[in-house]
């Protein structure tokens, strides 16, 4: 399959390319290196979908003004809760600036809710709850997005992906990251899949008929399905409601679709709601606790073929620590468009080395 041919790059290189590209984009210095970190951290934990490869569609939309390169974010502060305006800026920019924010608030009052509107795609939901956890913050972060599922029962895209994800900090060990969609698989693995020519597997996504489909780009057409059937299907409008009704963002259908030519701004909306763990327990009492109930977690008797059971986040980082020494592998697909990108902004995209 075309998807199988794949170059080697380090980190750096791939963070000093996105940051020059951002900056050309017209991005301050400081957004360029937040966004630059998004994404390649992203693909330095095996979410590829969420990484490198939106690059292009990203500076796509910022060329032709469908996203602010350099917004006027308005934050307002009501006693623990902070309201948002993005400004059309790009979701990573938005959520980062609110998140140190809403740190400095929560450190103030012990509990912060944020609620953001006017925003765009912002990559990983676990990038923020990393932020959040580095000061010792519990946080969870959700998202809505353009429609990807239907309702339980229908056969036509409403709901977005919207992701959900937690973050718990831990003393000298990755903290627990849990980051999910709705759906079966995020959308961007299908986007993936339809740009590298690989089929998806059954079960992930209907077509616009409402049947189960192989073909990526008869899925995108269609609908993906909801994680757990009903229950996916409920997590979703949730986090709809909390992401675009509450925040004052679009919601379902609403959502312009990054990808769709033609569309306006996409209106996509962010909450976080942060929790300083001091405000419960003695932080360490809390790292104490929290070593205990992983050892007993792991503990836990092993089924046929399982060498280890790994907390949720920890091979994620597993993943950012080897893939930090041995390289990020990108599909020739990514590869050509990023330099096609490069050619057009005057900014050299590295070579990158065959894989082994």
């Amino acid at each position: 399959m075309s998807g199988t041919c794949r170059l080697l790059y380090r980190a750096s290189e791939l963070t000093d390319f996105c940051k020059q590209v951002f900056i050309q984009l017209g991005l301050p210095a400081d957004d360029a290196a937040i966004a630059a970190d998004s994404l390649v951290r992203a693909d330095l934990e095996g979410n590829e979908s969420h990484g490198m490869s939106r690059l292009s569609i990203y500076a796509k939309r910022i060329q032709e003004g469908r996203i602010s390169a350099n917004p006027a974010i308005v934050c307002e502060s009501f006693g623990s809760i902070l309201k948002v305006d993005g400004d059309n800026g790009l979701g990573q920019i938005v959520s980062y600036r609110a998140i140190k924010r809403a740190i400095v608030m929560v450190q103030e009052g012990g509990i912060a809710g944020v609620f953001i509107r006017n925003s765009n795609h912002f990559g990983t939901a676990a990038y923020f709850c990393q932020q959040a956890c580095m000061d010792n913050i519990a946080v969870i972060a959700m998202t809505n997005s353009p429609p990807g599922i239907p309702p339980w029962g229908g056969k036509k895209a409403f709901f977005g992906t919207n992701p959900i994800a937690f973050g718990f900090p831990l003393r000298n060990e990755p903290p627990v990251i849990i980051d999910m969609s709705s759906s079966v698989v995020a959308r961007g693995k299908i986007i993936m899949a339809d740009k590298t020519g690989e089929a998806i597997p059954l079960g992930w996504a209907m077509d616009e008929s409402g049947k189960e489909t192989a073909d990526p780009a008869a899925a995108l057409r269609g609908a993906v399905l909801p994680l757990g059937g009903a229950k996916g299907y409920a997590l979703a409008m949730a986090i709809e409601i909390m992401c675009g009704v509450l925040s004052g963002a679009a919601y379902g259908p609403h959502v312009n679709n990054l990808y769709k030519d033609g569309d306006s701004a996409a209106n996509v909306g962010h909450s976080f709601i942060l929790l300083d763990i001091s405000r419960w327990m003695a932080v360490e009492h809390y790292f104490d606790i929290m070593e205990e109930f992983l050892r007993e977690v792991k503990d836990v008797p092993k089924a046929a073929g399982v060498d280890e059971i790994h907390y949720p986040g920890e091979r994620r980082h597993a993943k950012y620590a080897a893939r930090s020494v041995a390289g990020i592998h990108i599909s020739q697909e990514v590869v050509n468009e990023l330099t096609q990108l490069g050619e057009d902004l005057k900014v050299v995209f590295p070579k990158g080395e065959p894989s082994v």
